[in-house]
């Protein structure tokens, strides 16, 4: 299953401007958030408490942010031709 981090993106730019900067707050390279963003790498339960602290969210706020399934295009398309 793919999650939708638009959410996450928008309060990282809120925060901390830009990507790079909330990568470096992390301890990061900006590789592994790009990795982390795009699906590749999955998030760990430590990067996200550690990210919810930096972002300034609470525990309730982590299923918005982090586990917000991706709705796939196809399944747009058939919905709207239905």
């Amino acid at each position: 299953m793919s999650f939708d981090y638009n959410k996450l993106r928008g309060r990282i730019v809120e925060i901390f401007s830009t990507q790079s900067n909330f990568a470096s707050a992390m301890g990061w390279s900006e590789r592994t958030l790009s990795l982390k963003m795009n699906g590749a790498r999955s998030w760990k339960q430590t990067d996200i408490c550690k990210a919810i602290q930096l972002l300034q969210l609470t525990i309730e706020d982590i299923p918005a942010y982090f586990f917000t399934p991706k709705v796939q295009r196809i399944e747009l398309e058939h919905k709207e031709s239905a």
